[in-house]
């Protein structure tokens, strides 16, 4: 059973970065899929980014393409979501996801989930 701890939120201006980390632990926990949704006020929560096991595979939502890049350091135990070219639209509570091995990597359906933090963009 994995659990998992973000970090790195916090209140920037559009057009600035942020640093998300989430760290893993639980057995096996280097073997799974893992990534990011966010949920924004009043919104249902939505799939931002995944990262495969091996960091081999990597899959974004549209809305994020090309700004967010996920990343998991050499243990494979902590995942970074790394968040350029912020919009206010981006504000939300982000929460790190993982599940185990197998199934297609854009299919992410998540079995364990952190806490979420919190992410504004003002304008």
């Amino acid at each position: 059973q994995g659990q998992l701890v973000e970090s790195g939120g916090g209140l920037v201006q559009a057009g600035g970065s942020l640093r998300l980390s989430c760290a893993a632990s639980g057995r096996s926990v280097s073997t799974y899929y893992m990534g990011w949704f966010r949920q924004a006020p009043g919104k249902e929560r939505e799939f931002v980014a995944v990262i495969r096991w091996d960091g081999g595979a990597t899959y974004y939502a549209d809305s994020v393409k090309g700004r967010f890049t996920i990343s998991r350091d050499s243990a494979k135990i902590t995942v970074y979501l790394q968040m350029n070219s912020l919009k206010p639209e981006d504000t939300a509570v982000y929460y790190c996801a993982a599940r185990p091995p197998g199934g297609s990597i854009v299919d992410f359906r998540p079995n364990y989930w952190g806490q979420g933090t919190q992410v504004t963009v003002s304008s």
